[in-house]
Parts: C-alpha cells; sequence; structure tokens
C-alpha cells in the first residue's frame, strides 16, 4: 500500500512560516565558522608551519566531536517538525472556520485554508490580519477594534456582526452573519505571545434561529388568540404567563405586564385558591384535573371558569409549575343559556358559601366537597384523599367519631333534626369545628344516588374563644358582686367593732388590765378592714382619688422602694419611655400595684433573676392589632413588667386574677393580691393582661388610657359639689376626704351643739353612731330606714342641721332620701357612710347635690370629724 500525501489528509495551509529561527541561525554560522577557517589553513600554512596547523586541526577535530556528541544526546537538533506539531497542524488546517495567527505587531503566522477561502485570498501574499481587512468595514469596525484592545491586554473576547456582503469578494448576494473570536497563546522557546484569530459564518445558524423565533411568534400569537384562556404560574403560585385572551377577560393589561406581577391567590375569587392547592402530583409526576370556580376580573367582578389544570412535581416530591387551559362558561351556545347560567348559580353558590360542605356515601366516605371544605380541613384532607374517598370521619377527633357515625347512621334513616357535633381537628384540638348532618330529601335520593347526606361544617374557634372570655368576665363579675357584697355587710361588722373599742378605751386607762386586750381587738379589726378594702378593689367598689400623673416621675420615685424590695439577687432595670401621655389615676392604688407585681415577680425568682419595667405610648392603630380582644380602641400608656422567673402554667393564668386563688404555700398569701391589682386597674378604666411561658418568665401589661385636659369653670370655694356630686369643702376635702387622709394631729374640738339625724339599718352600728356623736354634745335622732327618717324629719319641721345616712338600706336608700329631702330642705346638708366608694353612687345624684362622705369602717374620731367639717362648710 502506498503512503498518503499530506494534502489526502486535510488541505495545505496557505502561510506556515517556521517558528525554530535559532536553529537555522546556528547552523549558518557553523557552516560560516568552517568556511573560515578553511580560509585560514590556506592563507597561513606556509607562514606559520605544519606544527601549527597541525594544533589547529585538532582544535576543530575536538570542536567537532564535541558538536556530534551533543547532537547525538539531543543537546542540538536538526530534525523536522515533531509529531505532536503535525498533529496540532493537521487539526488547524482541517477546520471549517477560519484560523489566523499572528504576532503582536499583526506580522501573519499562520492562516489555514479555510481562513483564506473564507477572505478569498489566493495566494500567502493576499491573505490579511482580521485587523486589516475589516478595521474599515463600519458593520465589524466595532467589534474588531474591541477583540484588538483585548489581545493587547492578553485578554480575550469574541463578538458577531453582520454584513451586507460576503467578504469573499464574488460571492452571492445576500447578507452575511460572522463570529469572530480572538485570543492569545504562548510558544514553548519565544517571549512574545501569539494572537490567534478565529472567523466563522454564521448565516445558517442565524437563519435557523429567526426561524425558529418566527414559528414561536407564531405559537404564541395563535395561543393568545385562542378561544380559550391560558396561565403559567411556578411552584409559588407567581404567575409567569399569562395568554392574550384570559387578560383580556380579567382586564390585565399586557403591555405592563411582567413574569410575577399577579398571583394565584390575586385572580382567584373566594375560597377557590383551596381547591387549586388541593390538587397535588406524585413525585416525578404529573396530574391533571378539572375545577370549576370563579376568576376575580380587575374591576372586581367575578368571572366563572372551568379550569383543566396541570401539576408536576420533582422525584423528591417537590411541587413544581403548572399549566391551566381556562375555559369561559359564560360562553357557548344560545341554546344551552340556561343550563350554563343555572350550572353556574350552583357552582358559585356551592364554593361561595362560608360553609364547609360534602356529599357522603352510606359509608361515610367522601364523595365530593365545596373549596371551603378544603380549605377549612387543609391539614387533613386534600383532593387527594378525595378522589381516594377517605372517609370524613378523618377529619373528625377520635373521641367525637362514635357520635358522628351515630348522625350518619341517622341520616340514612332519613331523620331529621339531628343534633350538630362539636368537635376539634384531629391534629389541632385550638381549632373548633361544628358538624351538622343532613339526610337528602327523598326527591333527591333516588335508586341511583350516591350520596347518603350533606354535611355542613363551620370552624367555631373564634365563638368558641369568645365564649370563655365571656364566661371569664361573668365568673368575675359575678365574683366581684359577690365580694363587693360580703365586704359591704363585713364592714358594718367592723365598724360596729372598732366603734365600740373606741367606746372602751375612753373608759379605760392605759394602766388598765383590760386596755391591750381592747387594743388587740381594734388592731385586728383593722387588719380585717385592709383585707376587706382589697375585696372592695376587686369589686371595682373602693375610693379611688384621682389626679394626673407622670409615670415617669411615678416610677422614678419608686425605683429605691423596689429596688429594696426585690433584694439583691434580682437585677432591676426601669426602661422609661419617650414623652409619655399624663394618664389620670389614683397614685397610692397605682403605686400598690407596682409594687404588688415587683414582689410576685421576685417570688417567682427564688434563685435570682432580671426584673425590666417598661413603659411607652400605645397608639390607637397599634390597640386595634393588639392579640387580645378585650383592650378597646385608644390610646394607651402601657406599663410592662417582665420578669425571668418560672413562668405560669396556660392552666393557671386563667385564674390569677380571680380572689383567693393562690399557689403560694398555705400561711403565705390571701389570693387577693392579683385580684386587687385587677380591681384597681379596671376601676381606673385600664385593663391588664399577663403573657408567660413556663420556664421563661412572665410579662404583666398595663394598659392606662391616655388623658387629655379639659377647660373646666372654675370652682367656688365655698362647699359645692361638681359635675360627679363630689362635696368640695372649703378647706380643700373632697367627699370624706378628712377622713382617708387626716391632717397632722392638732388640738381641734370636734363637739358641736347641731341636731344630726341618724340613718342606719344596722342596729350596732347606728347604736355606735348615736353614742360617739352624744358624746361630742349633739343632738343625735336615729332612723332604722329612709321612709322612717324622712317621717321623723317632718315631725322636727324641718329643724336637722345635718343628716348622716347609709347608702344601701331596706325600702329606701340613702340617694333616694336625698332627694326627697332636698324637695322639703333644698340646702340640707348630708353625709352618705358606705362601705363602696362614692362613684358607685354619686353618679344617680343630681349633678348640684352637696354631701360628704365617710367610707366604712371608721372610727369615733373619724365619724365626729366628718360631721364637723360638713357643718363648717
Amino acid at each position: 500500500m502506498s503512503r498518503e500525501t499530506r494534502s489526502d489528509f486535510y488541505p495545505a495551509p496557505i502561510v506556515d512560516k517556521d517558528l525554530r529561527s535559532g536553529v537555522i541561525a546556528r547552523l549558518v554560522v557553523f557552516f560560516i565558522v568552517l568556511t573560515g577557517a578553511s580560509v585560514v589553513f590556506a592563507i597561513y600554512r606556509e607562514r606559520l608551519g605544519d606544527p601549527f596547523l597541525l594544533g589547529m586541526l585538532g582544535v576543530l577535530a575536538m570542536i567537532g566531536v564535541g558538536y556530534l556528541f551533543a547532537t547525538a544526546i539531543g543537546f542540538v537538533q536538526i530534525a523536522p517538525r515533531a509529531s505532536n506539531d503535525e498533529l496540532a497542524k493537521a487539526f488547524a488546517d482541517s477546520m471549517s472556520q477560519g484560523l489566523i495567527v499572528t504576532d503582536l505587531k499583526g506580522r501573519i503566522i499562520y492562516a489555514n485554508r479555510a481562513y483564506a477561502e473564507m477572505t478569498g485570498a489566493t495566494t500567502a501574499a493576499d491573505v490579511k490580519a482580521v485587523e486589516a481587512l475589516l478595521s474599515d468595514v463600519p458593520e465589524a469596525s466595532s467589534t474588531v477594534y474591541r477583540l484588538a484592545s483585548g489581545i493587547k491586554d492578553g485578554q480575550g473576547g469574541d463578538g458577531e456582526f453582520r454584513l451586507g456582503q460576503a467578504i469573499r469578494p464574488g460571492a452571492e448576494p445576500g447578507a452575511r452573519w460572522y463570529r469572530l473570536r480572538a485570543r492569545t497563546f504562548s510558544v514553548p522557546g519565544e517571549r512574545q505571545p501569539l494572537a490567534a484569530w478565529q472567523l466563522a459564518d454564521v448565516s445558517r445558524e442565524r437563519a435557523e434561529q429567526e426561524r425558529f423565533f418566527l414559528d414561536l411568534q407564531q405559537a404564541i400569537d395563535h395561543l393568545d388568540h385562542a378561544p380559550a384562556g391560558f396561565f403559567a404560574a411556578d411552584q409559588e403560585g407567581r404567575v409567569t404567563y399569562i395568554n392574550a385572551t384570559l387578560a383580556e377577560w380579567l382586564g390585565i393589561d399586557l403591555a405592563s405586564f411582567s413574569p410575577g406581577d399577579a398571583t394565584l391567590p390575586e385572580i382567584i375569587a373566594g375560597d377557590g385558591i383551596a381547591l387549586v392547592r388541593s390538587v397535588r402530583a406524585e413525585p416525578g409526576t404529573t396530574r391533571d384535573t378539572i375545577i370549576d370556580l370563579d376568576l376575580a376580573k380587575m374591576n372586581g367582578e367575578a368571572l366563572p371558569v372551568r379550569f383543566m389544570h396541570r401539576v408536576s412535581a420533582t422525584r423528591e416530591g417537590v411541587p413544581g409549575p403548572s399549566r391551566t387551559i381556562v375555559l369561559n362558561r359564560t360562553l357557548g351556545e344560545d341554546s344551552s343559556a340556561e343550563l350554563r347560567a343555572s350550572e353556574i348559580r350552583f357552582t358559585r353558590f356551592f364554593n361561595s358559601t362560608p360553609m364547609a360542605i360534602a356529599g357522603v356515601d352510606k359509608t361515610g366516605r367522601i364523595l365530593r366537597t365545596n373549596a371551603p371544605f378544603l380549605s377549612l380541613f387543609s391539614s387533613v384532607v386534600d383532593r387527594d384523599a378525595v378522589d381516594r374517598r377517605v372517609r370524613l370521619e378523618t377529619v373528625v377527633h377520635e373521641r367525637d367519631r362514635a357520635a358522628f357515625a351515630a348522625a350518619l347512621d341517622k341520616a340514612k334513616q332519613r331523620q331529621a333534626n339531628i343534633a350538630p357535633i362539636d368537635t376539634v381537628l384531629p391534629n389541632n384540638e385550638e381549632r373548633h369545628v361544628r358538624f351538622y348532618v343532613n339526610p337528602l330529601a327523598d326527591g333527591a335520593a333516588g335508586e341511583g344516588a350516591e350520596e347518603s347526606a350533606i354535611v355542613y361544617a363551620v370552624e367555631t374557634t373564634e365563638q368558641k374563644a369568645l365564649e370563655l372570655k365571656m364566661a371569664q368576665t361573668q365568673k368575675m363579675q359575678a365574683v366581684g358582686q359577690l365580694a363587693g357584697g360580703i365586704a359591704h355587710d363585713f364592714n358594718n361588722v367592723l365598724t360596729a367593732i372598732i366603734m365600740a373599742s373606741d367606746l372602751l378605751l375612753t373608759n379605760h386607762r392605759p394602766s388598765d388590765p383590760s386596755f391591750p386586750d381592747i387594743m388587740n381587738i381594734k388592731q385586728n379589726a383593722n387588719r380585717a378592714a385592709s383585707l376587706v378594702r382589697q375585696l372592695l378593689a376587686f369589686s371595682r367598689k373602693q375610693t379611688l382619688r384621682p389626679e394626673v400623673l407622670n409615670l415617669t416621675d411615678v416610677l422614678a420615685d419608686l425605683r429605691m422602694l423596689l429596688a429594696r424590695l426585690v433584694g439583691p439577687d434580682v437585677r432591676l432595670a426601669i426602661d422609661h419611655g419617650r414623652d409619655l401621655w399624663p394618664v389620670r389615676a389614683d397614685i397610692g392604688q397605682f403605686e400598690q400595684v407596682i409594687v404588688n407585681l415587683a414582689v410576685n415577680a421576685r417570688d417567682a425568682m427564688t434563685e435570682g433573676g432580671d426584673l425590666t419595667i417598661r413603659t411607652r405610648n400605645f397608639g390607637l392603630e397599634e390597640s386595634r392589632s393588639f392579640h387580645h380582644r378585650e383592650l378597646m380602641p385608644g390610646d394607651y400608656v402601657m406599663v410592662e413588667i417582665e420578669d425571668t422567673g418560672t413562668g405560669i402554667p396556660p392552666d393557671v393564668i386563667e385564674k390569677i386574677f380571680e380572689p383567693f386563688f393562690t399557689t403560694k404555700e398555705v400561711g403565705k398569701g390571701t389570693g387577693l393580691g392579683l385580684s386587687m391589682v385587677y380591681g384597681i386597674i379596671k376601676q381606673t378604666g385600664g385593663f391588664i393582661f399577663c403573657d408567660s411561658e413556663v420556664g421563661k418568665g412572665a410579662i404583666f401589661r398595663i394598659f392606662l388610657p391616655r388623658h387629655v385636659a379639659q377647660t373646666k369653670p372654675a370652682e367656688p370655694a365655698a362647699a359645692s359639689a361638681n359635675g360627679q356630686g363630689e362635696l368640695i369643702s372649703a378647706n380643700g376635702f373632697r367627699n370624706g376626704e378628712a377622713a382617708a387622709k387626716p391632717q397632722p394631729e392638732l388640738a381641734r374640738d370636734l363637739s358641736g351643739t347641731a341636731t344630726v339625724l341618724l340613718v342606719e339599718d344596722e342596729d350596732a352600728v347606728r347604736m355606735g353612731g348615736v353614742r360617739a356623736l352624744t358624746s361630742r354634745g349633739y343632738t343625735v335622732r336615729e332612723a332604722s330606714s329612709g321612709v322612717e327618717a324622712l317621717e321623723i324629719f317632718r315631725e322636727l319641721d324641718g329643724k336637722v342641721d345635718i343628716v348622716v345616712s347609709d347608702v344601701v338600706m331596706p325600702e329606701m336608700d340613702g340617694p333616694t332620701l336625698l332627694r326627697e329631702l332636698r324637695k322639703l330642705q333644698p340646702d340640707i346638708k348630708f353625709v352618705f357612710v358606705s362601705g363602696y366608694a362614692e362613684d358607685a353612687f354619686a353618679k344617680n345624684l343630681p349633678e348640684d347635690a352637696k354631701f360628704g362622705f365617710l367610707p366604712k369602717p371608721f372610727s369615733l374620731k373619724q365619724l365626729a370629724t366628718v360631721v364637723k367639717e360638713v357643718l363648717e362648710s
């Protein structure tokens, strides 16, 4: 077989300059040296003699031997190109793309035949570098300049350009697309890198792309103008494509639409999204289904449609994108318009009702559901479960499944008045559901009917929460009324004990053996009175002295006291809010609230911890979004008391504000502390809530209404009642404040000669009052009821200087007695005595009523002081 020539493998390059110029130069120098040596021998042979010539010949022989040795070991090579070089040349010469290699000065080193044919070069002299060939062509100059600049910086690049005519002269007319690439590379043994330029004609590729693009545009045009809508959505429910038909139906402007601008919940009306989300594909598969629902137009109208919905899932089960064909159910043949309208009405009613509806067969399996059903029970069942016809009892808690099965049996027997079933979700007992099981009507339950019963379900979680809150509120009110009634009756007993003790003390000196026992009785009576005041605080019937407060100043004054109360193991921090709004509260009672909560927090941190008190303004918008429904919208100042203690269990936190409820050991608490706090805050017009997690401490939040100052007319210095029926005396006392906040002990004459009408239904209290006032010189007439007091007043022809009356009495109470006496004597002076706060009854009196107030229990001195003050006012 004859050996194939080089041209049989690949076309010969049109330019191929050997880069090994150093080897050739060394060979030339070597031959020049040998020639010069021969000339020297010929000239100097006769002059220098044979010995010298023999020496020179020896030296030259040694040089020749050394050169031969170097050649033998490969140090000096005079040989054709290596096989690797031949392989590279063969690859480059066989390329269909044009390839030209130049140095950095633009001198051509190599050009393959394809480059010559592409540029029209027939000889090596005709070959031009890319820059020289295309720099003057406007369509290509920018691309060439950019690549040439990159070559100078050692960076490669590529680009495409379009020419109106091919580069090769004489080519067929027509535009051509070219792709140009350039890069640098290094040659072993050479200092300067070389530049390689590749030129390819990509006109056919571009033509294919344009044809594909036109086909794609045509397909999109067909899809856009199809009689059905179409949209695509990603796994997050964002609409990535919508055709023109569906966009027109919905009123979407496609010119401004971008993928992801709309989401499925935005374009699907009502609970229809639950139907869409319930369709899930098995891992690695797709699933098709048909759904009837409504779409929401941009103008808010509903569009009844039918979805031909396809979903997919990855092999790992992750939901993938969805594709959906949308059919407009309002379009169709005129002959079926009435039937179609009826179907639309039924579908809309079925899917838009707020109740979850499911049809079940005789075995209790789900046959079909509406959108609210899948939305309500999405955590329990999905569209797959409905398709598999699972039993409806799977959405009922296990403890109520027997009752549900009994209701289904009654429905199968066409029984009416089936009682509803209240249950919770099997996987979430915080969500309450009520089921109604109804049998089918006789006409609907024919031989071929699949359904045996229709089940309706309504979530009652909010209702249950409100019922619990209402029950808790009613319980607290009932307990408050009970506590108030007990406190009132107990105050009468304590008043009698304290007054009797005072009378005994007036007849016994300190040296008397009975004196310590009498003092012990009075002291324990006062202790009992303190417990009664706590009960009154809970029932919100205690006496408060509200004033405008700045809570920043109040808490700053309390800081030292709180630090001593909580002890060294608890780190106290008070974070004052900026620009706090003023509030109106009783400063003493508010301080008692803070102290009580701080002490409770200390007790919850047995090993020490952090107690933080914060204040800040709580605006109207924030109050509307607060998670406690009881908080009425408005402006408040919020006080937070947070500790890092043991926390409060959920079953305990519901009872912490109830009186006599305590978790402390016997003898370490009465259970009235938090109930008193609750009553004080409520009576002030505020709210208090507690949030806690076991092991992470508790947070008590107090909301006090913002006080807005109102301009009021100046009140006279003389004794008169304000708009709330308070007695403002000339010396500054209000409604018996002299008794609640006595002035410093001064030698004061509390005696008098006035006629006092004392009205009290409790005999012991009335007898003590009569003896106390009589001992001070007053003339006292007593009555056991308001009716009797009115009769005595008429018998005396109104010659009564002052009336001291209890508030709560049989037949006629104190406020009614005051109104009747004012008809006979408008300027009558009156003092109310009660275990309740004056606010509890003052609101039922005329605005101009004048009265004083003495809270029970009271001492003989307090009674005489108030009577004296009112008489002198």
